[in-house]
């Protein structure tokens, strides 16, 4: 039997359009319930999906 490997999934690979960025962030606000910390690792996503480091 062969073992399984694992990735790590990468958000910003998938976030290719403003669009997809935008509905994004907006599920994020909504799922964050006040949670700062949530929303700056969704707006780093973007940062990312856009080429910052």
């Amino acid at each position: 039997m062969s073992k399984t490997t694992t990735t790590r999934y990468e958000v910003a690979e998938h976030l290719r359009t403003p669009e997809e960025m935008a509905a994004y962030l907006e599920a994020c606000l909504e799922e964050a319930d006040g949670d700062a910390a949530f929303i700056a690792k969704a707006l780093g996503d973007i940062a990312r999906a856009e080429g910052m480091a």
